[in-house]
């Protein structure tokens, strides 16, 4: 078990802790010599059982409070000292806010220098720490008299101390990734860098690789201390040292960074939160942030009415943290003199619009009271397809956790792509209107490609999820596949006893360099026009001639020929112009841009400038 302390400066924090462990946790020379804590102290009072207490000493003075507040990150249980000469002071305030804010819920009250004061000053301060930690939502808090100088009341502590450690659950959650924040890091000769923390989720094993993210890249766990003993794994809630090999410098790592057990989705620079304030915050007011071991700044957007409940917000990072759906963060003002709040994060990406618009706040609300997994997976599905590694990492889920919850909703899945039943259902409607709305204008056109029919109708969807949905479309015979293209089961069919007597005329004009036109068809066969229009629609619909542009046809081998040409440049040159077109085929400039552009418009190239780049292979050359 960890206890960590707080407290006002000079109020005995360093000295009660030597009194029950033996340890004095002053490491620094300047803490020596000054008899201040000005750092994070740790001490380890080792028990009959083998196992191991932990103690956390932070500094007591402000202006070394963000080092107070790398300490108590994940911190179950804090000791509030003060000292029987001073009673509650500014920084016991202080400090029984931060870890009311950082959602501590269980403390424990030790008074000491008792023997400096007479019984009715300790009474005096008993009742003022009893009526602050009552003010501040703990309440029958458990309390202690004692001196460090003479003993008093150290033995009754450390009794108390070993039955909390011996009554303590087990704080792992298998659900969890491991996850720790780095505080200190140090080299050990002949062992190598060795980072320590306090683990705040999941487990790490021996020989386990983790995702380092000062330096992005992946290392080993050489060693294991647990609570200052080694150990083959460690757990939430225990104090970790971890011995670290890999393509790494001890100069490249710092306080704040994390070791994770997967590389991590993204850092978030704009998340939304709830914000639990203890004062009056501004719209776009700028404030010191407090994560982890981390300490930055940024802005707070007011998303709803400050007296609204709850009360959202939108905080801008100047620097990008590492952060998780239900990360506290501590929310102090900008002159790092006053804490305002708490900021529990809701949610890790801030749209850039629409975000204060009354569905979105109150979808907002309903994620913020969702206490269950499943509760909160199925909120996130009617936004859309969702992204399994992006919401396995804001969730922390492991992936033995987040498979069973997937498997309680009915979902459309394509690897790490989710989209609900209702919402795949709804995208093959838009699928199935926008190829009837193509024919529709387009009816010289067999069909669309895959690809072309993903853009027009679902342009923002994941390409995997779109040609899943079409496939499952082809299975159900609701659109049909011709040779690659896509079209409707009723367009295309199959020539009338005339329109194939004409047909059999019209094959022998083709292949031909230049493009026929349906009026010198009809002349060149003394056809009327219009019958010749009207079998050539129908030949391009059944795939055997293809439209360049309206009444000017090729036969679908030849274009299939210039996609096979255009393919080649593409991928010899990047690019294909037109002079280079009709260079090839010794065809005018004018026919070789109309080519050229219904290729473009096919989606198997993309024009940008003069030069005309490979978009989708797919679709003509094999």
């Amino acid at each position: 078990m960890i206890f960590a302390t707080a407290g006002h400066v000079d109020h005995g924090k360093t000295s009660l802790i030597q009194a029950i462990t033996g340890v004095n946790t002053a490491h620094l020379p300047e803490e020596k010599k000054r008899g201040m804590t000005i750092d994070l102290g740790y001490a380890y009072w080792p028990q009959q059982d083998g196992s191991s207490i932990g103690f956390i000493d932070v500094p007591g003075h402000e202006k070394f409070l963000g080092n107070m507040l790398a300490g108590v990150g994940g911190i179950q249980h804090a000791l509030l000292v003060v000292a029987c000469d001073d009673g509650v002071m500014a920084q016991t305030r202080e400090h029984l806010a931060i870890l009311r804010l950082a959602g501590c819920q269980k403390i424990t009250a030790i008074l000491t220098k008792a023997d400096r004061v007479d019984e009715k000053r300790i009474t005096q301060v008993i009742q003022q720490v009893q009526d602050e930690l009552h003010q501040q939502g703990w309440s029958d808090p458990v309390l202690f008299v004692t001196s460090a100088n003479n003993g008093c009341g150290i033995a009754e502590l450390q009794a108390y101390l070993q039955q909390l450690h011996q009554e303590a659950t087990d704080h792992q959650n298998p659900q969890q990734r491991f996850r720790l924040a780095i505080d200190r890091v140090f080299h050990v000769k002949g062992a190598g860098i060795v980072v320590t923390g306090t683990a705040l989720a999941g487990q790490v094993q021996l020989g386990e690789s983790l995702w380092l993210t000062g330096v992005d890249t992946s290392v080993r766990v050489r060693g294991i201390h647990r609570q200052n003993q080694p150990a083959e794994f460690a757990q939430a809630g225990d104090r970790v040292a971890l011995n670290l090999t890999g393509d790494v410098d001890k100069a490249e790592i710092t306080r704040g960074d994390w070791l994770l057990s997967e590389k991590p989705f993204a850092a978030a620079t704009r998340v939304i939160v709830e914000l639990k304030c203890d004062s009056v915050i501004k719209h776009w007011q700028p404030v010191h942030l407090y994560h982890g071991a981390s300490h930055i700044t940024g802005r707070v957007s007011l998303l709803t009415e400050f007296a609204t409940t709850p009360l959202l917000a939108e905080l801008i990072l100047d620097t990008p943290l590492w952060l998780a759906d239900n990360d506290r963060l501590i929310v102090r003002d900008i002159s790092a003199r006053e804490t305002l709040a708490a900021a529990r994060v809701i949610r890790l990406t801030s749209p850039r619009r629409g975000k204060r618009l009354p569905e979105f706040i109150d979808w907002l609300q309903r994620l913020c009271s969702a206490n269950d997994e499943l509760t909160h997976l199925k909120l996130q599905l009617p936004n859309g397809e969702l992204n399994l590694k992006s919401y396995g990492w804001s969730r922390q889920l492991t992936p033995s956790a987040l498979e069973p919850l997937l498997t309680q909703v009915e979902l459309v899945r394509v690897g790490d792509l989710v989209l609900s039943a209702f919402k795949a259902q709804v995208a093959k409607e838009r699928l199935v209107q926008t190829l009837e709305d193509f024919h529709e204008v387009h009816s010289d056109q067999i069909g669309v490609s895959k690809a072309r029919l993903k853009r027009m109708a679902l342009p923002t969807m994941s390409e995997s999820l779109v040609f899943k949905l079409i496939n499952e479309l082809i299975v159900d015979e609701r659109i049909k596949q011709t040779r690659g293209w896509l079209h409707m089961p009723q367009h295309g069919l199959v020539f009338d006893a005339e329109q194939q007597r004409i047909w059999q005329q019209i094959v022998p004009l083709f292949p031909r360099i230049d493009a026929w036109w349906v009026r010198d068809i009809a002349a060149e066969l003394n056809q009327d026009e219009n019958l010749i229009r009207g079998v050539m629609k129908k030949a391009a619909q059944m795939g055997f001639v293809t439209a360049i542009v309206r009444d000017r046809y090729y036969s679908s081998d030849e274009i299939k020929q210039f996609a096979e040409l255009i393919l080649r440049y593409c991928l010899e040159k990047e690019e294909i112009c037109a002079a280079d077109f009709r260079s090839e085929l010794g065809i005018g400039r004018k026919l070789a841009i109309q080519i050229l552009e219904f290729f473009d418009k096919s989606g198997f190239t993309r024009r940008k400038g003069d030069g005309h780049f490979l978009r989708d292979k797919g679709i003509f050359a094999e």
